[in-house]
Protein backbone atom coordinates (compact mmCIF):
# COMPACT_ATOMS: atom_id res chain seq x y z
CA UNK A 1 0.00 0.00 0.00
CA UNK A 2 1.20 3.44 -1.06
CA UNK A 3 1.65 5.87 1.47
CA UNK A 4 0.60 8.94 2.26
CA UNK A 5 3.64 11.33 1.27
CA UNK A 6 3.58 8.74 -2.21
CA UNK A 7 -0.24 10.32 -2.85
CA UNK A 8 0.63 13.19 -2.39
CA UNK A 9 -0.67 15.71 -5.16
CA UNK A 10 2.10 18.47 -6.48
CA UNK A 11 0.66 20.20 -9.24
CA UNK A 12 1.21 22.85 -11.18
CA UNK A 13 -1.56 24.76 -13.45
CA UNK A 14 0.37 25.87 -17.09
CA UNK A 15 -2.19 27.32 -19.39
CA UNK A 16 -2.55 26.08 -22.49
CA UNK A 17 -5.18 28.21 -23.62
CA UNK A 18 -4.79 31.67 -22.78
CA UNK A 19 -8.45 32.99 -22.58
CA UNK A 20 -8.73 32.74 -19.13
CA UNK A 21 -9.17 36.36 -18.65
CA UNK A 22 -10.51 37.26 -22.04
CA UNK A 23 -12.85 40.11 -22.75
CA UNK A 24 -10.79 42.26 -20.29
CA UNK A 25 -8.91 44.19 -21.83
CA UNK A 26 -6.44 45.18 -19.69
CA UNK A 27 -5.40 41.13 -20.06
CA UNK A 28 -5.03 41.84 -23.71
CA UNK A 29 -8.74 40.49 -24.79
CA UNK A 30 -9.59 37.44 -26.09
CA UNK A 31 -6.77 35.74 -28.22
CA UNK A 32 -7.98 34.10 -31.16
CA UNK A 33 -5.14 32.26 -32.29
CA UNK A 34 -2.41 29.59 -29.79
CA UNK A 35 0.42 31.55 -28.64
CA UNK A 36 1.77 28.94 -27.08
CA UNK A 37 5.97 29.02 -27.12
CA UNK A 38 6.93 25.37 -27.11
CA UNK A 39 10.55 26.09 -25.60
CA UNK A 40 8.71 27.34 -22.62
CA UNK A 41 6.32 24.68 -22.44
CA UNK A 42 9.04 22.18 -22.36
CA UNK A 43 11.23 23.47 -20.24
CA UNK A 44 8.49 24.10 -17.53
CA UNK A 45 7.66 20.16 -17.93
CA UNK A 46 10.83 19.22 -17.36
CA UNK A 47 11.62 21.90 -14.63
CA UNK A 48 8.11 20.35 -13.28
CA UNK A 49 9.67 17.15 -13.04
CA UNK A 50 12.81 17.99 -11.56
CA UNK A 51 11.25 19.77 -8.87
CA UNK A 52 9.43 16.70 -7.47
CA UNK A 53 6.12 17.42 -9.50
CA UNK A 54 3.59 14.70 -9.85
CA UNK A 55 0.37 16.25 -11.43
CA UNK A 56 0.15 18.62 -13.99
CA UNK A 57 -3.37 20.59 -14.56
CA UNK A 58 -4.12 21.96 -18.59
CA UNK A 59 -6.37 24.74 -19.51
CA UNK A 60 -7.02 23.29 -22.77
CA UNK A 61 -10.44 24.88 -23.83
CA UNK A 62 -10.18 26.72 -27.11
CA UNK A 63 -6.96 25.63 -27.75
CA UNK A 64 -7.62 22.13 -29.33
CA UNK A 65 -8.80 21.19 -32.55
CA UNK A 66 -12.19 19.32 -30.86
CA UNK A 67 -13.64 16.39 -32.80
CA UNK A 68 -16.66 17.15 -30.99
CA UNK A 69 -16.58 21.04 -31.49
CA UNK A 70 -13.77 22.20 -34.01
CA UNK A 71 -15.76 25.55 -34.65
CA UNK A 72 -14.69 26.78 -30.72
CA UNK A 73 -11.06 26.41 -31.55
CA UNK A 74 -8.09 29.30 -31.71
CA UNK A 75 -6.39 29.79 -35.09
CA UNK A 76 -3.22 27.23 -35.43
CA UNK A 77 -4.98 24.79 -32.27
CA UNK A 78 -3.19 21.95 -31.24
CA UNK A 79 -4.83 18.59 -32.95
CA UNK A 80 -6.24 15.68 -31.00
CA UNK A 81 -3.01 13.55 -31.80
CA UNK A 82 -0.37 16.53 -30.71
CA UNK A 83 -2.32 16.49 -27.28
CA UNK A 84 -1.85 12.84 -26.92
CA UNK A 85 1.59 12.93 -27.30
CA UNK A 86 2.36 15.74 -25.02
CA UNK A 87 0.14 13.72 -22.65
CA UNK A 88 2.38 10.85 -23.30
CA UNK A 89 5.35 12.56 -22.74
CA UNK A 90 4.20 14.15 -19.49
CA UNK A 91 3.09 10.89 -18.23
CA UNK A 92 6.84 9.34 -19.28
CA UNK A 93 8.12 12.46 -16.97
CA UNK A 94 6.20 11.24 -14.17
CA UNK A 95 3.27 14.17 -14.40
CA UNK A 96 -0.37 12.69 -13.96
CA UNK A 97 -2.03 14.90 -16.74
CA UNK A 98 -5.37 16.59 -15.89
CA UNK A 99 -7.75 18.60 -18.13
CA UNK A 100 -9.43 22.01 -16.82
CA UNK A 101 -12.32 23.30 -19.30
CA UNK A 102 -13.31 26.52 -17.05
CA UNK A 103 -17.17 26.72 -17.22
CA UNK A 104 -17.64 29.88 -14.97
CA UNK A 105 -19.77 32.43 -17.27
CA UNK A 106 -16.58 34.97 -15.96
CA UNK A 107 -13.92 32.54 -18.19
CA UNK A 108 -16.02 30.91 -20.48
CA UNK A 109 -14.97 33.27 -23.63
CA UNK A 110 -13.18 30.20 -25.32
CA UNK A 111 -16.63 28.52 -25.85
CA UNK A 112 -16.99 31.30 -27.72
CA UNK A 113 -20.93 31.60 -29.66
CA UNK A 114 -21.93 29.39 -27.15
CA UNK A 115 -20.44 31.46 -24.02
CA UNK A 116 -24.09 33.44 -24.75
CA UNK A 117 -25.81 30.29 -24.61
CA UNK A 118 -25.90 29.65 -20.91
CA UNK A 119 -28.36 27.05 -19.44
CA UNK A 120 -29.92 26.45 -22.60
CA UNK A 121 -30.73 23.40 -24.71
CA UNK A 122 -27.52 23.71 -26.87
CA UNK A 123 -24.94 24.98 -24.44
CA UNK A 124 -25.69 21.28 -22.17
CA UNK A 125 -24.92 19.44 -25.45
CA UNK A 126 -21.69 21.68 -25.62
CA UNK A 127 -20.81 20.98 -22.25
CA UNK A 128 -21.70 17.42 -22.53
CA UNK A 129 -19.86 16.72 -25.82
CA UNK A 130 -16.78 18.86 -24.58
CA UNK A 131 -16.60 16.78 -21.08
CA UNK A 132 -16.88 13.49 -22.75
CA UNK A 133 -13.96 14.28 -25.56
CA UNK A 134 -11.73 15.62 -22.80
CA UNK A 135 -12.14 12.33 -20.44
CA UNK A 136 -11.43 9.84 -23.75
CA UNK A 137 -8.39 11.76 -24.79
CA UNK A 138 -6.93 12.36 -20.84
CA UNK A 139 -7.63 8.32 -20.69
CA UNK A 140 -9.89 8.70 -18.19
CA UNK A 141 -8.05 11.21 -15.84
CA UNK A 142 -8.57 10.81 -12.12
CA UNK A 143 -9.71 14.32 -11.70
CA UNK A 144 -11.42 16.73 -13.99
CA UNK A 145 -11.37 20.57 -13.03
CA UNK A 146 -14.43 22.81 -14.46
CA UNK A 147 -13.34 26.10 -12.65
CA UNK A 148 -16.65 27.60 -11.52
CA UNK A 149 -14.85 30.81 -9.73
CA UNK A 150 -15.58 34.42 -9.77
CA UNK A 151 -19.18 34.04 -11.49
CA UNK A 152 -20.04 37.76 -9.73
CA UNK A 153 -21.10 40.93 -11.00
CA UNK A 154 -17.91 42.31 -9.60
CA UNK A 155 -15.55 39.92 -11.58
CA UNK A 156 -16.94 40.63 -14.82
CA UNK A 157 -17.02 44.90 -14.40
CA UNK A 158 -14.96 44.82 -17.53
CA UNK A 159 -15.78 42.57 -19.38
CA UNK A 160 -17.38 43.34 -22.88
CA UNK A 161 -20.31 41.31 -22.29
CA UNK A 162 -21.65 39.97 -19.02
CA UNK A 163 -23.58 36.74 -17.90
CA UNK A 164 -24.34 35.35 -14.62
CA UNK A 165 -26.03 32.46 -12.97
CA UNK A 166 -26.74 32.71 -9.53
CA UNK A 167 -29.24 30.76 -7.17
CA UNK A 168 -30.74 27.16 -8.10
CA UNK A 169 -29.66 27.91 -11.80
CA UNK A 170 -26.03 28.31 -10.69
CA UNK A 171 -26.42 25.19 -8.73
CA UNK A 172 -28.67 23.43 -11.72
CA UNK A 173 -25.97 24.07 -13.96
CA UNK A 174 -22.93 22.90 -11.48
CA UNK A 175 -24.74 19.61 -10.54
CA UNK A 176 -24.96 18.64 -14.10
CA UNK A 177 -21.50 19.47 -15.12
CA UNK A 178 -20.34 17.25 -12.08
CA UNK A 179 -22.64 14.44 -13.40
CA UNK A 180 -21.05 14.32 -16.64
CA UNK A 181 -17.80 13.92 -15.19
CA UNK A 182 -18.99 11.45 -12.94
CA UNK A 183 -20.58 9.17 -14.67
CA UNK A 184 -17.40 9.04 -17.37
CA UNK A 185 -15.15 8.16 -14.33
CA UNK A 186 -13.45 11.12 -12.84
CA UNK A 187 -13.96 13.09 -10.05
CA UNK A 188 -14.89 16.64 -10.11
CA UNK A 189 -12.73 19.41 -9.01
CA UNK A 190 -13.48 23.19 -8.67
CA UNK A 191 -12.31 26.57 -7.76
CA UNK A 192 -14.21 26.96 -3.77
CA UNK A 193 -14.55 30.57 -3.90
CA UNK A 194 -18.71 30.20 -3.93
CA UNK A 195 -17.98 29.86 -0.36
CA UNK A 196 -16.28 33.23 0.46
CA UNK A 197 -20.07 34.33 -0.72
CA UNK A 198 -22.78 32.04 -0.33
CA UNK A 199 -21.33 29.53 3.05
CA UNK A 200 -24.53 28.87 4.10
CA UNK A 201 -25.76 27.16 1.01
CA UNK A 202 -22.06 25.96 0.23
CA UNK A 203 -21.88 24.03 2.55
CA UNK A 204 -25.24 22.48 2.15
CA UNK A 205 -25.50 22.02 -1.35
CA UNK A 206 -21.70 20.92 -2.26
CA UNK A 207 -21.75 17.39 -2.64
CA UNK A 208 -18.33 15.87 -0.36
CA UNK A 209 -17.27 14.04 -3.94
CA UNK A 210 -16.27 17.31 -5.51
CA UNK A 211 -12.41 18.01 -4.68
CA UNK A 212 -11.87 21.48 -3.43
CA UNK A 213 -9.30 24.13 -4.48
CA UNK A 214 -9.55 26.87 -2.17
CA UNK A 215 -7.19 29.94 -2.85
CA UNK A 216 -5.45 32.13 -1.50
CA UNK A 217 -2.59 34.38 -3.38
CA UNK A 218 -1.07 37.08 -0.72
CA UNK A 219 2.13 35.90 1.61
CA UNK A 220 0.81 37.13 5.31
CA UNK A 221 -1.65 34.32 7.26
CA UNK A 222 -1.57 36.44 10.36
CA UNK A 223 -5.45 37.64 9.93
CA UNK A 224 -3.76 41.18 11.93
CA UNK A 225 -2.50 42.71 8.52
CA UNK A 226 -5.22 40.86 6.34
CA UNK A 227 -7.96 42.21 4.49
CA UNK A 228 -11.68 41.19 5.48
CA UNK A 229 -11.57 39.19 2.42
CA UNK A 230 -8.64 37.34 2.58
CA UNK A 231 -9.40 36.85 6.17
CA UNK A 232 -12.16 35.09 4.53
CA UNK A 233 -10.71 32.98 1.97
CA UNK A 234 -7.84 31.95 4.81
CA UNK A 235 -10.76 30.60 7.24
CA UNK A 236 -12.33 28.58 4.18
CA UNK A 237 -9.66 26.16 4.14
CA UNK A 238 -10.28 25.34 7.72
CA UNK A 239 -14.24 25.66 7.38
CA UNK A 240 -14.21 23.03 4.37
CA UNK A 241 -11.98 20.89 6.38
CA UNK A 242 -14.34 21.51 9.36
CA UNK A 243 -17.02 20.32 6.94
CA UNK A 244 -15.00 17.52 5.89
CA UNK A 245 -13.99 18.20 2.05
CA UNK A 246 -11.12 17.33 0.70
CA UNK A 247 -8.71 19.77 -0.30
CA UNK A 248 -6.06 21.05 -2.74
CA UNK A 249 -4.72 23.86 -1.72
CA UNK A 250 -4.13 26.77 -4.25
CA UNK A 251 -1.41 29.33 -4.19
CA UNK A 252 0.12 31.62 -6.91
CA UNK A 253 3.43 33.83 -7.76
CA UNK A 254 1.85 35.63 -10.45
CA UNK A 255 1.98 39.19 -8.01
CA UNK A 256 5.68 38.55 -7.30
CA UNK A 257 4.77 37.00 -4.30
CA UNK A 258 7.46 34.26 -3.64
CA UNK A 259 6.09 33.25 -0.19
CA UNK A 260 2.36 32.48 -1.28
CA UNK A 261 3.08 28.88 -1.54
CA UNK A 262 5.36 27.74 1.19
CA UNK A 263 3.37 29.41 3.43
CA UNK A 264 0.47 28.36 1.99
CA UNK A 265 1.64 25.00 2.40
CA UNK A 266 2.56 25.81 5.74
CA UNK A 267 -0.32 27.00 7.08
CA UNK A 268 -2.53 24.36 5.32
CA UNK A 269 -0.44 21.49 6.93
CA UNK A 270 -1.56 22.63 10.60
CA UNK A 271 -5.32 23.35 9.81
CA UNK A 272 -6.28 20.53 7.62
CA UNK A 273 -6.59 17.19 8.52
CA UNK A 274 -4.11 14.96 6.70
CA UNK A 275 -6.39 12.52 5.47
CA UNK A 276 -8.14 15.36 3.66
CA UNK A 277 -5.32 16.66 2.10
CA UNK A 278 -5.00 15.69 -1.41
CA UNK A 279 -1.71 17.92 -2.37
CA UNK A 280 -1.14 21.13 -3.51
CA UNK A 281 -1.37 23.71 -7.01
CA UNK A 282 0.25 26.65 -7.72
CA UNK A 283 -0.82 28.82 -10.41
CA UNK A 284 0.72 31.59 -12.45
CA UNK A 285 -1.89 33.04 -14.36
CA UNK A 286 0.38 34.13 -16.77
CA UNK A 287 0.30 32.80 -20.75
CA UNK A 288 2.98 30.33 -21.55
CA UNK A 289 5.32 32.95 -23.63
CA UNK A 290 8.67 33.49 -23.03
CA UNK A 291 7.89 36.85 -21.35
CA UNK A 292 7.07 35.12 -18.89
CA UNK A 293 9.38 32.48 -18.44
CA UNK A 294 11.32 33.66 -15.26
CA UNK A 295 8.09 33.85 -13.39
CA UNK A 296 6.79 30.85 -14.22
CA UNK A 297 9.91 28.64 -13.90
CA UNK A 298 10.35 30.45 -10.47
CA UNK A 299 6.77 29.32 -9.61
CA UNK A 300 7.71 25.55 -9.96
CA UNK A 301 10.91 25.68 -8.29
CA UNK A 302 8.99 27.34 -5.05
CA UNK A 303 6.94 24.85 -5.58
CA UNK A 304 9.73 22.12 -5.33
CA UNK A 305 10.93 23.95 -1.84
CA UNK A 306 7.54 24.07 -0.54
CA UNK A 307 7.11 20.06 -1.08
CA UNK A 308 10.82 19.63 0.52
CA UNK A 309 9.73 21.60 3.58
CA UNK A 310 6.63 19.75 3.61
CA UNK A 311 8.77 15.76 3.31
CA UNK A 312 10.93 17.76 6.30
CA UNK A 313 8.10 18.72 8.55
CA UNK A 314 5.54 15.19 8.28
CA UNK A 315 5.03 15.19 11.93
Amino acid sequence: MKDKASDRIWACLLHLSFNFAAGIKAFGGIRTELELDEGLWNDALKKMADSGMNMILINVEDSLKWDSHPEIAVRNAWSVSKLRTELDKMRKLGLEPIPMLNFSTTHDAWLGKYSRMVSTEKYYSVCRDLIAESISIFDKPRFFHLGMDEETAANQRRSDFVVLRQNNLWWADFYFLIAEVEKRGSQPWVWSDYVWHHPEEFYKKMPKSVIQSNWYYGQDFSSEHMSEGARTAVKAYVELDQHGYDQIPTASNHFHNPKSIGNTVKYCKQHIDDSKLRGFLQSFWKPTIDTYRSLILEGIELTGEAKKWFEENKE
